[in-house]
């Protein structure tokens, strides 16, 4: 053992052992509990940062901790390595999409490794891999066959000069991102998952997701967007073979409908709208809509634009005429595309119509205090006719009824869930197993050709579409059914879709002969702890319940959920933004693991807080992390022979005084820190109870009159301390450990458990307050009574000072802790 430690040296070591020796390679194994833990798969973007290290290093904590609880883990890695962003490098680069992933995949298994992360690297997978993508391939015609994927006619972002579709993402303040043009929308046919037929189920199953943070959960339910309520039709005045459809779930205001509102995009505008300058109006604001995102238009912090048309609606409750708009805050993918606004109970409504002029009727009373702007509690219905005197409640029904009975509307449940859109106009992704004959249509490619293979052999410009459309040995095809001249799809999917299962395939990553091996299916899912950022907590997560659901109904496998609990890590900040390189605030890991180790940069992003909350990115915090490091190697360097010599057998019976509270304080430590990261995932609160007791151990050590006495004690605590510190930093712990003289590696050491006899406690210190006010501590035995403890601090000098003759009241007792003497006045 050198004296001064040199991390990057102990890291190779350790990480050539760990290959060599494919220690965390799993098997299924029937004789231990299974633990699946896993960390989202990266895209390989090419360099991972200290912002991205944070996820792997928890992940690498659990599954290291559980593995020495004796279960069988699996923890495995791969690569989402699909997606537009390749096709961007390609073109700024001139260099292939495949290329530059795969270059960027060796750099960072290369950078993975090297923070010696435990993942069983023969299960690697890349989504870009032909033999990966083409069970999803058969997954699709499978869900062609039972109407679960479907093509319809949807509109999308188009670049006229690009000549090519742009994902939302691509289209800034209205214009293309590459070229600056104004961006148009076309329709175009389009592949769609049908997701809505599993919204109630989702739906149902968040409740049973126990191991979720209930925000989450929250945003999935949100997100499916379940609401009850009616349906029916409002006439355009003078207009009789024209209506349009409205939902609500608030049937009981109707008759404070005092306008109604179209999405721009609706095609019933282009019906009412025939004058020339009305026309040039709607087709300049659907111009400025078109500037925004989805998300901005709905966004409730946002001011809501409209454009009054000549038309007017009549509200069927009472045959009012109201007035009729287009507005940005209503989207043809919402709902019906149409709203009736009830501004007194509606607050987007109220403060649109306080916008434009437009009145407000109030049809709920309000509560006597009421001083706000729109009320949507619930009260007793007023200036809303027959509904009149009726809650809340019976009104939404009555109304209802009423529609029902005179055939213009019906009781309706509404979902914001919308189908999966899984069609993407870009060449770097999973291929479509779709042909089109002119004799027969669309027909499914046959099973035995796939997998659809992507070409290499293509140009990418980012003009003029997909290259995959021009390459005519990949787009001509002979029909499945006819054996005529076809059209091979040249639509790719959705890289959504590869990361709704990629977790199956780590199950059995080389087995040929489906998606998944049954029986190791069977075995390890679901995956016991994901772990992930909460930007994926909508989107990714819900299409990987989906799919996973899919996959159930197709009798794939066997579970319905495929996450039975969740950890949505916090960002890594620096300079008050998320690291990231866009923002150019990164701090490189390989610089980081050059300078200090990789030991250090994992036990600072765990020690500097929680992990789901934000890490504020700290240079002295990762020398305070070196610094601890470094003085645990000297400390054991300084005393590693006493340490081997001394006898391992402890009793606490054998020990008094300092020793014995020393001892205590191990044990303790091992309570703590097991509980913290079983229960709580408290890496901070665990590190900083390590590093309590590396202080307690160093202070007893300085003493060395009781050196020979304490040595046994030092020698169980620093033992405790290295493995307890090996889920964090196993470089060093491993190093340290083979230092202290054991034979056996720390891979294969069993996790310490606490004594609950070396817990017990000889003495309590106990708080005596007086009316709430601490005014004393008195020691006593830990075995003693509550009356002998009130007897002892109403003796004590101190506390008696301040009784000066006053009545005890009552006397209130928190066991072995403190003592709380109410006196009168």
């Amino acid at each position: 053992m050198e004296e001064r430690y040199r991390p990057k040296a102990i890291e190779q070591k350790w990480q050539r052992f760990w290959e060599e020796n494919k220690t965390y390679q799993a098997t299924e194994d029937g004789g231990k509990p299974k633990y699946y833990v896993l960390e989202m798969f990266p895209y390989p973007s090419g360099r991972i940062h200290m912002g991205h290290v944070r996820v792997y290093a928890i992940g690498d904590v659990i599954a290291r901790f559980k593995r020495m609880r004796g279960y069988n883990v699996l923890h495995p890695m791969g690569w989402d390595a699909f997606g537009l962003p390749a096709e961007n490098a390609a073109i700024e680069r001139g260099i292939h999409p495949a290329k530059w992933t795969m270059e960027n995949v060796a750099y960072m298994r290369d950078q993975l490794k090297k923070m010696g992360i435990s993942y069983d690297w023969d299960r690697e997978i890349a989504t870009c891999d032909a033999e990966y993508y083409r069970w999803e391939q058969l997954v699709f015609i499978r869900m062609l066959e039972r109407g679960i994927a479907y093509r319809k006619r949807s509109s999308v972002n188009w670049c006229p000069s690009c000549q090519t579709v742009l994902a939302n993402e691509q289209v800034e303040g209205g214009r293309c991102w590459r070229c600056e043009s104004e961006v148009t929308k076309r329709d175009i046919d389009g592949w769609y998952f049908k997701i809505t037929a599993y919204a109630d189920e989702l739906l149902d199953w968040c409740d049973r997701l126990t191991g979720w943070p209930e925000r989450v959960i929250t945003m999935q339910k949100n997100w499916i967007g379940r609401s009850e309520g009616a349906e029916f039709d409002l006439p355009v005045v003078g207009r009789s073979e024209l209506k349009f459809r409205v939902f609500t779930t608030r049937p009981d205001t109707v008759f404070g409908m005092t306008y109604a509102v179209l999405a721009p995009e609706h095609p019933l505008v282009d019906q009412l709208v025939t004058a020339p300058g009305e026309r040039d109006a709607v087709e300049r604001f659907r111009a400025e809509v078109l500037k925004q995102s989805e998300q901005e238009r709905v966004a409730e912090d946002r001011p809501k634009h409209g454009l009054r048309l000549s038309a007017r609606a009549i509200n069927p409750f009472n045959g009012v005429e109201i007035p009729l708009f287009i507005a940005d805050y209503v989207l043809m993918i919402y709902g019906t595309g149409a709203i009736m606004a009830v501004p007194g109970e509606d607050q987007r409504d109220w403060d649109f119509a306080k916008t434009h002029g437009l009145d407000i009727i109030e049809t709920v009373k309000r509560p006597a205090n009421w001083s706000g702007e729109a009320y949507t509690g619930d009260g007793i219905k007023i200036n809303s006719g027959f509904l009149d005197g009726l809650t809340v409640a019976d009104a939404k029904r009555r109304a209802t009824a009423w529609l029902v009975e005179r055939g213009l509307g019906e009781a309706k449940i509404n979902y914001r869930l919308r189908d999966w859109g899984i069609s993407r106009q870009r060449y770097w992704g999973a291929p479509i197993p779709v042909l089109y004959c002119d004799a027969c249509g669309m027909v499914p490619e046959k099973e035995e050709n796939l997998p659809v293979v992507l070409p290499r052999d293509v140009q990418i410009s980012g003009k003029g579409g997909s290259p995959l459309v021009s390459h005519p040995a990949f787009a001509s095809a002979a029909c499945t059914r006819c054996g005529g001249q076809a059209r091979r799809e040249t639509d790719t999917m959705d890289t959504f879709v590869e990361s709704s299962w990629y977790f199956l395939r780590y199950c059995s990553p080389q087995y040929d002969g489906g998606m998944v091996e049954p029986g190791a299916a069977a075995y390890w899912m679901p995956v016991d702890q994901y772990i992930g950022g909460i930007e994926h907590a909508v989107l990714h997560l819900l299409y990987a319940r989906f799919y996973t659901k899919v996959l159930r109904d197709l009798g794939l496998v066997n579970v319905d959920e495929p996450f039975n609990a969740l950890l949505s890590q916090g960002m890594v900040v620096k300079d008050g933004a998320k690291m990231s390189k866009s923002k150019g605030n990164v701090v490189s890991d390989d610089m980081i693991r050059e300078k200090y180790g990789a030991d250090t940069g994992r036990l600072f992003e765990l020690f500097a807080g929680p992990p789901e909350k934000d890490l504020e990115w700290s240079d002295q915090g990762v020398e305070g992390a070196y610094r601890f490091l470094t003085r645990l190697w000297r400390f054991i360097f300084q005393h590693r022979y006493a340490l081997i010599a001394a006898p391992s057998a402890l009793s606490p019976n054998e020990l008094s005084g300092d020793l014995r509270n020393l001892h205590r304080l191990i044990h303790r430590t091992i309570k703590k820190v097991t509980e913290d990261i079983e229960d709580r995932f408290h890496f901070n609160t665990a590190i900083a109870a390590i590093m309590e007791l590396f202080n307690a151990l160093s202070a007893a050590a300085q003493d060395e009159s009781r050196l020979d006495m304490a040595a046994p004690v030092i020698k169980s605590g620093v033992e405790s301390i290295v493995i307890l510190l090996y889920p964090f930093a196993p470089h060093i712990a491993s190093e340290l450990w083979e230092s202290l003289d054991h034979k056996t590696t720390l891979d294969a050491v069993g996790w310490p458990k606490h004594s609950p006899e070396a817990l017990e406690e000889e003495t309590l210190l106990i708080v005596v307050q007086i009316n709430g006010k601490v005014r004393g501590k008195i020691t006593v035995p830990a075995d003693v009574t509550q009356e002998r403890i009130q007897s002892e601090a109403l003796a004590d000098s101190r506390v008696a000072g301040f009784l000066d003759g006053k009545r005890v009241q009552r006397v209130v007792y928190v066991p072995r802790r403190l003592l709380n003497i109410v006196v009168e006045g």
